[in-house]
């Protein structure tokens, strides 16, 4: 294991050095990257918007408005079709997913089938959907011929409406100024907006709610608005309302002039009379050649600007405009004309976008995040290099500089691909800071067990090496596993924490068996040692006796008792449910001048019937954490909450964050959550019970099973909000301590066939205190990190850490006094055992 060829070496040299390479320009300031040659690296981690500030704005597209204006077309292809074919007809009605009519004649039925034959033909669905039929036509009965949507023509509708609805999107954000915004499909009927940087996430959510069909329309002049109300329309006619305060009744013809979709531009420009603001407009040439001829045969009519059927104004047709231009007046602000602007020049939605979950974080937060995420991470470095130098002395430097290539190298691989850093992100990386000696400390210990048992140090090193390759693989494959399920279920932050996991699992691995053992051989050949290197200080003797099962029915005991109140807990006293799984408002302000007044805040939202309100302060004095409950009236109720704080608040506070999730993303994350930790669970057994025998899968999975509910219990009793984070918190938890209960029973399957005669509990105990010192050394320096993380990580990840803590001293305790006595209790080979020590007593006897 020890010996490396030239070219071996090179290529590992090479691999860090271009890791360093890579990672580098992400410590250069700016300036400095852009003037580097062109052969040189500049990609830089993209920042998250939790450490940059921005909006992460998840849309949902209204299904009913699609459904209802489909019907509304079908209803007038119809119409047309069966007048065009001189058919007398009657009762022609849309509703639900339907459109009906009934044909007076029952010897034109058959004739009127085939004028609507058209509607029948098939769209092409695309390249992998081949052709869709949307509508179908039955007779339910002789004469009545109904249409109806049918589901794949829905959802062939969705889709190019989703599809169409980004472009729009994409083109209203732009407008916007913004840099590098992502803007994605997100399942069948949904819309990722993600704006970094972005200064007024109010205007963005106002840009992205309107439809912004823009339509001019005669105004009904036959009869009086009032009589409309009271009575009813006339046919072709509906009543809309203006957009003044309080709204003005219009009776509006039902029939569109021209709509938004023939403008090629809008500007603000101000009136030269009034010197109010108002949009300019320009038609193309179909649009123009319309505009001009309705104005030119309505002289002295009043025809209606709308807006996503509301009245902007009804001006009066003095003379025919017919240069293709106009202008709209209404009232407007500076802000809401450049708003109205932008909406018209990007394009009408073909539905109404929802938003149903808002997570937005102001620039003065994300500064402080970036600031607490590098003093975290400097800090927890320091600390674990200075614990691996005090352990090990010069083999001490030598892990650390495995752990400074190990941690470049994922930066590396993170800027290569472009993987946006999040402050869950920066906990992952601190966490495979901490992991990472775990390797080292593997193999170091190993060394040692090797050197007592008289081999020369050479020897041992290289034995050392070779027997600590299956534990390392087998240990950081199942916390692979978890984080693999934590990035395919989680969502934003998350995801870049289990990215940051996954690829410091793969970095550790290979800097432990080629950097480290290159960097171990270079000693071994230049300094020539005899013995192992010392270290200052020796936390756990080199041989120790600890009768850990000696103590196993009181742990059984301990445990059980805990669990069942663990779970005892979740029906007596209800756990903390954040946002996230409840559904709800947080918004974080910060007093723009002093001290934060939590009771004149508490009063004023008191005021404002929005139920549960909940006030507290956060972090400084000046911080105050804001918690609305479910508002209960679908997704705009969410929205709505948020206005109101706004307008309260707006002119003492600033907003530094605002996290708003609809009834419809709780309950999929709520969902996502639970069946994360489950596959984790099933996907791991079957990976213990291939590699080991099934007492050992069905043993880890029960230790580990035990360490969650011991977790969920930490967060019942200590009122610890669980949201996303705690889930990524439980997996991670899961990961670390399968990492330890592999570690133990990768040992106890070596004793086994090294000790075939030992009884069961003697080999269970001298196993723990093989691995103790290395238990006790990975627990240290995992401690140690996660403590960086907790007091100068800052507010946002705290609850995260403190659970990653708890789960850590769980995870250790489980993996000696749960995962080892089950193999007790399920008989791990005894008849074997047995037989071999017989075998044994009868050949001395």
């Amino acid at each position: 294991m020890l010996y490396f060829s030239r070219w071996k070496a090179i290529l590992i040299w090479l691999t860090i050095a271009a890791g360093v390479l890579y990672a580098a320009p992400n410590l250069l300031p700016a300036s400095v990257t852009a003037n580097l040659p062109a052969w040189a690296p500049h990609a830089r981690m993209p920042l998250g918007l939790d450490l940059q500030g921005g909006s992460h704005i998840l849309l949902k597209l209204e299904r009913a408005d699609l459904v209802a204006e489909r019907l509304v077309a079908v209803r007038d292809d119809v119409r047309k079709m069966l007048r065009d074919a001189k058919v007398g007809y009657t009762g022609l009605s849309g509703t639900g997913e339907t459109v009906q009519v009934r044909i007076r004649d029952a010897a034109q039925v058959e004739e009127a089938r085939k004028a609507l034959e058209p509607l029948l033909q098939p769209v092409s669905g695309g390249l992998f959907s081949g052709t869709i039929t949307e509508l179908e036509m039955t007779e339910p009965e002789p004469g009545l011929l109904r249409l109806t949507l049918t589901e794949p023509g829905l959802n062939y509708r969705t889709s190019a409406a989703v599809a169409q609805s980004i472009e729009v999107v994409g083109r209203r954000v732009n407008e916007l100024g913004t840099t590098e915004p992502v803007i994605q499909r997100q399942g069948t009927d949904r819309i990722l907006v993600q704006v970094p940087g972005l200064q007024d996430p109010q205007r963005l959510k106002d840009i992205l709610g309107q439809t912004a069909k823009l339509t001019f329309q005669f105004v009904d002049t036959t009869m009086g608005v009032q009589e409309a109300l009271n009575g009813r329309p006339p046919a072709g006619s509906s009543i809309l309302y203006s957009m003044d305060e309080p709204p003005q009744p219009y009776l509006i013809e039902d029939r569109v002039i021209v709509s938004g979709e023939n403008l090629v531009d809008a500007q603000v420009s101000y009136d030269q009379r009034t010197n109010e603001p108002v949009v300019s407009f320009r038609f193309d040439t179909k649009g123009a050649t319309r505009f001009g001829q309705a104005t030119q045969q309505n002289v002295g009519r009043l025809f209606a600007i709308v807006l996503d059927k509301q009245v902007i104004s009804a001006p009066r047709i003095n003379e025919p405009i017919l240069g293709g231009s106009g202008q709209i007046s209404g009232s407007f602000t500076v802000e809401s004309a450049n708003n109205l602007a932008v909406l018209l020049r990007a394009g009408a939605l073909p539905a109404t976008l929802t938003v149903i979950e808002e997570r937005t974080v102001g620039p003065g937060l994300g500064a402080d995040s970036i600031t607490a995420g590098k003093t975290a991470s400097m800090i927890a470095g320091v600390l674990v290099v200075a614990f691996m130098l005090i352990a090990y002395g010069w083999l001490g430097v030598i892990a650390n500089l495995a752990l400074l290539a190990n941690v470049a190298m994922i930066i590396a691989i993170l800027s290569i691909l472009g993987a946006t850093l999040t402050l869950p992100g920066i906990a992952g990386i601190v966490l495979t800071v901490g992991m990472a000696v775990d390797s080292n400390v593997l193999i170091y210990e190993r060394v040692r067990e090797e050197r007592r048992l008289g081999k020369s140090l050479v020897q041992s090193m290289d034995q050392g090496f070779a027997r600590a390759l299956a534990t390392i693989v087998d240990s950081n494959l199942t916390t692979f596993i978890a984080a693999a399920i934590l990035f395919y279920l989680g969502t934003g932050p998350i995801k870049g924490f289990a990215v940051t996991l996954a690829l410091g699992i793969i970095t550790t691995v290979f800097t432990a068996f080629t950097f480290t053992g290159l960097l171990v051989s270079y000693w071994v050949r230049w300094q020539r040692p005899k013995e192992m290197p010392n270290g200052l200080v020796r936390l756990v003797p080199d041989v120790t006796s600890v009768p850990f099962m000696k103590w196993r029915n009181t742990a059984f005991l301990l445990s059980a008792a805990l669990s069942v109140a663990a779970i005892g807990g979740l029906f007596v006293k209800e756990m903390n449910y954040g946002i996230d799984f409840r559904g709800g408002s947080i918004i974080e302000v910060k007093a723009k001048d002093g001290v934060a007044e939590v009771s004149d805040i508490r009063a004023a939202l008191a005021e404002m019937n929005l139920g549960d309100v909940q006030v507290q302060g956060f972090g400084s004095a000046s911080d105050v954490l804001i918690r609305v409950e479910s508002q209960g009236a679908g997704e705009n109720g969410e929205q709505t909450v948020v206005n109101k704080v706004h307008e309260a608040l707006d002119a003492d506070y600033e907003f530094r964050r605002v996290e708003v999730v609809g009834p419809t993303v709780s309950g999929e994350l709520a969902w996502a959550g639970t069946i994360g930790v489950l596959v984790a669970l099933v996907a791991i057994l079957i990976y213990i019970w291939l590699r080991f025998e099934w007492q050992f899968a069905v043993g880890a999975i029960l230790a580990t099973g035990h360490d969650v509910v011991m977790t969920i219990g930490f967060f019942v009793f200590s009122g610890l909000e669980f949201n996303m984070s705690s889930i990524a918190a439980i997996l991670t938890i899961l990961g670390y301590s399968l990492n330890d209960t592999v570690v133990v029973y990768d040992r106890v399957r070596e004793n086994l066939r090294k000790y075939k005669a030992m009884p069961m509990v003697e080999l269970l105990d001298r196993s723990m205190n093989d691995t103790l010192s290395r238990t006790v050394l990975t627990g240290v320096t995992t401690m140690l990190a996660l403590v960086a993380l907790f007091l100068f990580g800052g507010e946002v990840i705290s609850s995260f850490v403190l659970a990653m803590l708890f789960g850590v001293i769980v995870g250790t305790y489980s993996s000696i006094f749960v995962a080892g006595p089950l193999l007790i209790l399920f008989r791990l080979r005894p008849e074997k055992a047995k037989a071999e020590k017989t075998e044994i007593v009868e050949s001395t006897g």
